[in-house]
């Protein structure tokens, strides 16, 4: 029986500002959160997110998040928050501060509420989470139950974050479409544990447009830390459309790709998920025979918000032909997103694509 599956957050609030309605919007999900968050957001967020309390029925407990969205570090925070006897738990930062929030409200079995503070991944408002080892490797997936009770994005607080974590949401989000379109020509499930529906494609087909009608304009206006009509486009693009998008449609060759990254040391791993992400789409479509016009024009775009589209961009130029297979092993590893893609495809395959990127974006 083929089932259709569509998930959403329960509530979802974007704007300048809205940081300020924290502690009003808390009420309606606990009186007593695990509040996590790392220390330089903290430092941002702290006396905003103070004052949108004091007039609230609801009270939070702050613990530092570590840095690394662990089993370790989410073990951690449950019995912190199991000791403090909370009824829900706040996130407030970036994508792995977000991810194990939502693992450890699972882990509580209480509500969530997601701050993404900046809008660098569409990892807000899925019902999963990506863990890694304690060093960094990626470990796999945790799925839930269900999405975040609430999203809260104050994009003036996102304009504030550095410039590449604005354009690295930009390349996550630009995975989505292709992704979506390669899931669908397979059937495959999606992350929402079903079929692809009409209005998950029609989500991640929105994503493109907006990102190609309005990303370059935004990237401009946050170089100024400015919220323009255009950067919240883009931030509902990187966090609400993308988000939907991917968990409804579907996960391929990017991520893949993006997760066999892992398989080498060096510097690559001081880059970004959406600057691996924006490698790994330009990889998929080599895979997929795509024109070299079309491959051209997700280059161009990358380029233009100083997105990786080299080897020497994502500090592989050093690296010898068997890291390459070993990114492209990790990459088509049983379980992997490429399944979705085409489960034939090889590791010398994905290494030779990477080499194929390398130089497609050379100059003419």
């Amino acid at each position: 029986m083929q089932k259709y599956i569509f998930k959403s957050p329960s509530r979802y609030i974007q704007g300048n500002g809205v940081i300020e309605e924290l502690g009003k919007e808390t009420e309606s999900v606990g009186k007593k959160s695990l509040l996590l968050s790392d220390e330089v957001v903290w430092d941002i967020t702290k006396d905003f997110i103070s004052d949108s309390f004091k007039d609230s029925e609801s009270e939070y407990e702050f613990e530092q998040f570590n840095g690394e969205a662990s089993t370790k570090e989410i073990d951690r925070l449950i019995d912190k928050g199991t000791e403090l006897e909370v009824d829900s738990v706040i996130g407030v930062g970036g994508g792995k501060t977000l991810d194990t929030a939502k693992a450890v409200s699972d882990g509580l079995k209480v509500p969530v509420i997601i701050v993404p503070t900046t809008a660098s991944t569409d990892a807000p408002t899925s019902a999963l989470s990506v863990i890694y080892s304690n060093d960094g490797v990626f470990e796999g997936y945790k799925f839930y139950d269900k999405n975040p009770d609430l999203v809260l994005v104050d994009t003036g607080i996102v304009v504030k974050a550095p410039l590449h974590l604005f354009a690295s949401g930009m390349s996550d989000a630009m995975a989505t479409l292709v992704e979506v379109k390669a899931a669908m020509k397979r059937n495959s499930d999606t992350m929402a544990g079903g079929k692809t529906t009409f209005a998950a494609k029609a989500i991640a087909e929105m994503a493109e447009e907006v990102l190609f009608t309005h990303g370059l304009s935004a990237y401009k206006a946050v170089k100024e830390q400015l919220v323009t009509p255009q950067v919240d486009a883009i931030v509902e693009a990187n966090t609400l459309l993308s988000g939907l998008g991917f968990e409804n449609g579907g996960l391929a060759g990017a991520h893949a790709i993006h997760n066999g990254f892992t398989a080498v040391d060096g510097d690559i791993h001081d880059l970004t998920h959406g600057q691996k992400v924006a490698y790994g789409v330009l990889v998929q479509l080599v895979l997929e025979r795509k024109s070299g016009e079309e491959i051209k024009r997700y280059i161009d775009f990358f380029k233009a918000i100083d997105m990786p589209t080299t080897l020497e961009d994502m500090h592989l130029d050093g690296k010898s032909f068997d890291d390459l297979l070993e990114i492209g092993k990790l990459a088509t590893a049983e379980g992997e997103t490429m399944e979705n893609l085409d489960p034939e495809i090889t590791a010398e395959e994905i290494a030779q694509a990477i080499l194929a990127v390398n130089e497609l974006s050379k100059p003419d």
